[in-house]
């Protein structure tokens, strides 16, 4: 089959795939997402088991993760476009500090836990260190669809999708810091390892603030809902586009969410446009979860070991505690301090990426690093939003 009716073939077994596992998981009361995971992971098992090549000539399997690369890019740029919307200043003012004073917290709380826990076990700083860094990046993705799937609302989703908005930049900052930590001790440390996060960080947002002016001015010119959708749909795939051109080395994530921030701040004609946006996503974000859990290797869990569990186990109580002082030292809502760390268990791409970065700081742990971090995306992308749902419905913020 041709390349490109292959890649039309996927995209419908996708789509159809996630339609039949939403009904199943609301049978079940779970959302929609963890759904979208497992069929992901059940399809990725099946087709690797049974390589059908003969129909399609190609093994399915690894050919739709390959070819959905693009879906996942651009489903992580409206995520984080998205994310943005809901930074408008009067209504972050209302909000105060809590999320930055949170953000920050609950990154630095993964990071002492991770690396103290691994450093007893392994005595090896490096690897304590580079692991410390990549526990504190957090998936905004799952949280923020279960948060909008179910119409949540109030203190802990409001403060939660601020802090899961800020977790990018913290969790870049943390690694940048750890990295240039651990290369100090093996001699290797250059300015450049400090530089280069906060020129990612600022970079990032300097440009997003550009693309939003250009977005403002674009969506005032033109009018028609169809011109306005074509217009976020090119904005979004440019940002998430020129983010990796190798010069740039930008943030999608951070792009994306400082385009929509300035747009929603200066722009009188943003609501149309966004929910215009809301209706055209959802298909993206199953495709993109989807493939998500096809491309889990859910043979690697038995190998992780002792490091393993104790990243998976202190990266969660490092969250929460984390989330709990901050919440505290901020005088946020009672409901705040004891539930948002829950928010806050997802983890995928960022922390991937970042694992895969590891490799000039302990080259011989790479494989070992990237298995234990993959494994635990697997972990947390499937437990994450089933006790996001639960502890929102607990505290009323989702309604029957």
């Amino acid at each position: 089959m041709e390349a490109k009716y292959l890649l039309m073939f996927y995209l419908a077994l996708g789509l159809f795939l996630c339609l039949i596992a939403g009904k199943i998981v609301k049978q079940f009361k779970l959302p929609n997402v963890s759904g979208y995971i497992i069929i992901g992971m059940l399809a990725g098992i099946f087709f690797g088991m049974h390589r059908i090549e003969s129909v399609l000539g190609q093994d399915v399997a690894t050919q739709m993760v390959k070819q959905f690369d693009i879906i996942k890019d651009l489903a992580t740029g409206f995520i984080a476009f998205s994310i943005g919307t809901e930074f408008e200043f009067k209504y972050v003012k209302k909000l105060g500090k809590a999320p930055i004073v949170i953000a920050c917290l609950e990154s630095l709380g993964a990071v002492l836990f991770v690396t103290l826990g691994i450093y007893l076990v392994s005595g090896d700083i490096k690897l304590a260190l580079v692991m410390g860094a990549i526990a504190a990046a957090t998936d905004p993705a799952a949280t923020i669809l279960v948060a909008r799937q179910y119409k949540a609302d109030g203190p802990v989703t409001r403060n939660l999708i601020s802090v899961v908005a800020l977790d990018d930049a913290t969790a870049l900052m943390s690694y940048g810091i750890c990295v240039a930590i651990a290369k100090s001790v093996t001699g290797q440390f250059t300015m450049a390892t400090i530089i280069d996060p906060i020129k990612e960080i600022f970079g990032s947002i300097i440009f997003g603030i550009i693309m939003g002016l250009i977005f403002t001015v674009l969506i005032k010119f033109y009018t028609g809902r169809g011109n306005r959708l074509a217009i976020t749909v090119a904005m979004v795939a440019l940002c998430v586009s020129t983010s990796h051109i190798k010069m740039l080395s930008f943030s999608p994530l951070l792009v994306c969410m400082a385009m929509s921030v300035t747009v929603v701040n200066i722009s009188h004609h943003y609501e149309p446009v966004f929910e215009l946006m809301d209706r055209m996503t959802p298909p993206i974000f199953m495709l993109f979860f989807f493939v998500t859990g096809a491309g889990m290797d859910v043979k690697i869990i038995p190998t992780i070991g002792v490091l393993g569990a104790i990243y998976i186990i202190f990266r969660v109580i490092g969250k929460l505690i984390g989330a709990y002082t901050g919440a505290r030292i901020s005088s946020a809502h009672e409901h705040v301090r004891k539930y948002l760390g829950i928010g806050l268990i997802p983890q995928a791409g960022v922390a991937i990426g970042l694992a895969m970065m590891c490799q000039s700081v302990v080259p011989k742990y790479s494989e070992k690093i990237t298995a234990i971090v993959v494994c635990g995306t697997i972990i947390y992308e499937l437990v994450g939003p089933v006790l996001t749902k639960i502890t929102l419905k607990h505290i009323g913020e989702i309604k029957e």
